[in-house]
């Protein structure tokens, strides 16, 4: 399996960009993963929320194969322990998923075009984050994850 998180713009954070490759380098023992940035939308500032958050939904739809199993990182999503999202990962490696695409969306959120799909949708707290920090924890509850699977002495419970 292959996991890709898919981010609407650039991380330009050094602090959040050097923690976030120290838990890349360690998840290639786990899984296939990969971080893709995409271009913030050209003229954001002269388009409507709904114009723009149409047009951050396209962005992420060219990314996405017809294959790929499109999960949205998402404020009104299930809230999962980290035990519960490692065994969210063992049930898709179980049923054969080959791609797994973790989306964040811009900061105005999906548009209905997004939701409309109907994809799976976690929350990784109530609480509101940058996106740019969005990306560091949603890195290292991956790594928690797999590191649960493997019973790795990462994880305390």
């Amino acid at each position: 399996m292959k996991i890709t998180l898919l981010a609407i713009g650039k991380t330009n954070s050094k602090e959040l960009n050097s923690l976030m490759e120290e838990l890349e380098k360690r998840l290639p023992s786990y899984i296939k993963y990969k971080r893709k940035e995409l271009s913030d939308v050209k003229n954001a500032k002269n388009l409507s929320e709904t114009e723009l958050k149409n047009a951050e939904a396209d962005l992420i739809l060219s990314f996405l194969n017809s294959s790929d199993a499109m999960i949205l990182l998402d404020e009104k999503g299930e809230e999962l322990t980290s035990v519960e999202f490692s065994r969210f990962l063992e049930q898709q490696m179980s049923h054969s998923v080959k791609h797994i695409v973790f989306c964040i969306g811009g900061a105005l959120g999906f548009s209905e075009k997004i939701y409309n799909l109907r994809p799976q949708k976690i929350a990784l707290s109530r609480m509101t984050f940058t996106h740019q920090m969005v990306r560091l924890f949603f890195t290292e509850q991956l790594y928690r994850a797999f590191s649960i699977l493997q019973r790795k002495p990462y994880h305390n419970e």
